[in-house]
């Protein structure tokens, strides 16, 4: 069977309810894209299992995965790349706050931009002030940390030629991978594309990490230090040139 064009990653983590309007906006977008979904079952605890298990027949374009224990965001999304097949691959959140034809329209990005060193990320917009404030301060600390541009790490979704992967050595499995995935490109020589995406209000369920000032400052914490880390490590005589932060 001849692999797709193109694989993308969501992983789901208690999204039960958001299931089947994700898989119909997919759905509603795909119009002969040679495109794979692959729905990361992250350990959830409500009934996103049995939801999985009885949509997943009646959608062709998409597959499942099951991670039995949470151990992270970045080790969800990494748990469905090991099973992705496409040219090119990446991933978009499973919550419904950006709309499954952002994947459509970073694809066509990719096609445009032609060539294998590409990678495509989104922009978020529509954020609260607050947001875009934490945002755009991680955002010049990471620029001026690591040397290179980088804007909005976290903006989804991201999309990549899948040579990218053969340059990460032991990638984190938590939420640095958006980061750890940025900066291996831009050092990598891959063209950065990046475009405007709508970043909507949760409707259904709770975020696991944005629960207010103090989740944010946490996740800041964690990002700053494991930013340290791969940096350091990048400098590092005899590694390569991407380890894992």
């Amino acid at each position: 069977m001849t692999p797709p064009r193109y694989s993308l990653v969501v992983p789901c983590y208690n999204e039960e309810r958001n299931l089947r309007p994700l898989l119909e906006g997919f759905k509603a977008g795909l119009n002969g894209a040679d495109l794979e979904v692959i729905l990361v079952d992250n350990g959830s605890s409500d009934g996103t299992a049995a939801e999985l298990a009885r949509l997943l027949p009646l959608y062709p374009f998409a597959s499942g995965v099951r991670v039995a224990v949470n151990r992270g965001y970045g080790f969800g999304i990494l748990s469905g790349l090991a099973a992705a097949s496409g040219e090119y691959v990446g991933w978009l959140h499973g919550d419904l706050q950006f709309d499954p034809g952002a994947a459509f329209a970073a694809a066509g990005l990719a096609e445009k931009a032609g060539g294998e060193k590409v990678f495509v990320k989104g922009l978020r917009r529509g954020r609260p002030v607050l947001d875009r404030v934490f945002t755009a301060a991680m955002s010049l600390f990471e620029t001026l940390l690591m040397g290179t541009r980088l804007e909005d790490i976290n903006g989804q979704p991201t999309l990549f030629h899948r040579s990218l992967l053969e340059t990460w050595a032991e990638p984190p499995g938590d939420y640095s991978l958006d980061l750890y995935a940025y900066v291996s490109a831009a050092r990598a020589d891959f063209k950065i594309v990046r475009f405007e995406v709508e970043n909507s209000e949760r409707a259904r369920g709770a975020s696991s990490w944005n629960r207010g000032p103090w989740s944010r400052l946490s996740l800041a914490l964690r990002t700053v230090a494991a930013s340290v880390r791969l940096r350091a490590a990048a400098r590092r005589p005899g590694k390569r040139e991407n380890p894992s932060p």
